[in-house]
């Protein structure tokens, strides 16, 4: 079985998908992390993320992989665990320009593509519904206003002892969401054929109950 969850960044797509394939017993692939993974390598090569003539080239130096360890994902860049080093900001936004580039998305398709024809998964990312598992079960497509994600990153950095900025996040949770809309290939949108989940009022739990109800009536 294949459940996609699409949504824009700060929507918990994540957290909530993790929890949901360890209730499910499916297996989860968090595909932001490829390419974080992707933008992680272009930062160290001093690349311009949003370059296609600088980021192209460096693909045929890339071996990105996913491993499950112990129930956790953790992501291999050309055999390095960089699992840990791609939750930053500035990987963040890298990886939020590399993925509007074609030919970064077409590198990692078949390898979405190749796990989730192997396994019952849960994939969450931008174009998991539309493009990359159209014959998904259960298409989600999870939001929430841009205050609300905005409020949910600024305390997740604290959290890590990282300042943050709420008008600085807000602004930056904005321009993401513009850029993954209005790209011109495989921008994010809700699938004729998918839920929209908006959470804004939902705690974590209500989210994950929802989803869990909605997976169990497509599973019946």
């Amino acid at each position: 079985m294949k459940i996609a969850i699409d949504g824009p960044a700060g929507a918990g797509k994540s957290a909530t998908a993790k929890a949901v394939a360890k209730e499910l017993g499916f297996i989860y692939v968090d595909t932001g992390a490829l390419y974080r993974g992707i933008g992680l390598y272009v930062i160290r090569k001093g690349a311009k993320a949003s370059s296609i003539e600088e980021v192209v080239p460096l693909l045929a130096e890339i071996k990105i992989e996913m491993k499950h360890i112990e129930n956790e994902q953790h992501i291999f860049l050309n055999g390095e665990d960089v699992s840990g080093l791609i939750r930053t900001e500035s990987v963040s936004a890298a990886a939020s320009d590399v993925s509007a580039i074609p030919a970064v998305r077409d590198f990692l398709f078949d390898m979405q593509r190749d796990i989730a024809e192997k396994n019952d998964v849960i994939m969450d990312g931008r174009d998991i519904g539309t493009v990359v598992l159209p014959d998904a079960e259960l298409k989600i497509f999870l939001t929430a206003k841009p205050e609300v994600r905005a409020e949910r990153r600024v305390k997740q950095l604290l959290e890590k002892g990282i300042e943050a900025n709420f008008d600085d996040v807000l602004a930056d949770v904005i321009q993401r969401d513009y850029n993954d809309s209005h790209r011109d290939f495989r921008p994010l949108k809700l699938a004729e054929d998918g839920i929209l989940l908006d959470n804004s009022e939902l705690s974590f739990e209500e989210t994950f109950e929802k989803i869990i109800s909605l997976a169990k009536e497509r599973m019946a």
